[in-house]
């Protein structure tokens, strides 16, 4: 009578991308030598086959939605000798790709030397995006760099021609991984306050 192991596998570790980034491969192991290992995909839509059996290389993550998409993969392990096929507890693990976010570009803003300029408030596609920004022209009164939202400030020109400031914004989603969109940029020009001479 040949009595064979029941097979076993080890913990994956999940992973978290972003879209259009590549996975990391994953490979399998236990505790019985030879052991056999099946896998299925509930979520194939982020680029990885719905079954398979052994090793997963790397694929292209893929997720043009707006919130992250969660992929349960449950592992098998088997074991056949003897003519018996002996099963193991599956494990699972998950791959999470997370979407690209996006920001709608900030209208131009055109003022005078001691006007308040507009707040300015960042939107995207992606819910829980962050938005970095970095001003190229911190004279006219907006600091180098900051997140979030700009606040209404005081505009600053104490010179005699007009100055334009470009504030690039960076969209960053967070869920594991950091996923950066394409940044976009806005202006905000400054008038000199004009005077007269006496004649």
């Amino acid at each position: 009578i040949t009595v064979n192991p029941t097979p076993t596998v080890n913990v994956v570790n999940s992973q978290s991308v972003c879209n259009g980034a590549n996975t990391n491969s994953v490979s399998f192991s236990g505790a019985v030598n030879g052991a056999t290992y099946s896998w299925t995909n509930n979520t194939p839509s982020i680029g990885l086959a719905a079954s398979g059996i052994g090793f997963i290389a790397p694929f292209t993550a893929i997720n043009t939605g707006t919130v992250p998409v969660t992929a349960t993969i449950t592992v098998t392990p088997s074991y056949f000798n003897a003519g018996a096929t002996c099963t193991g507890t599956p494990r699972t693990f998950t791959i999470t790709v997370n979407p690209i976010p996006s920001v709608t570009v900030p209208n131009n803003q055109t003022l005078c030397n001691g006007d308040n300029t507009a707040a300015v408030s960042f939107s995207g596609s992606v819910p829980g995006t962050v938005y970095n920004w970095t001003n190229n022209t911190p004279s006219i009164g907006l600091a180098a760099s900051g997140t979030g939202n700009i606040s209404s400030f005081v505009a600053t020109n104490a010179g005699a021609a007009p100055i334009t400031a470009t504030i690039t914004v960076t969209p960053i989603f967070t869920n594991g991984a950091s996923c950066s969109g394409i940044s976009r940029s806005f202006t905000i020009t400054v008038n000199p306050t004009p005077t007269v001479n006496l004649v």
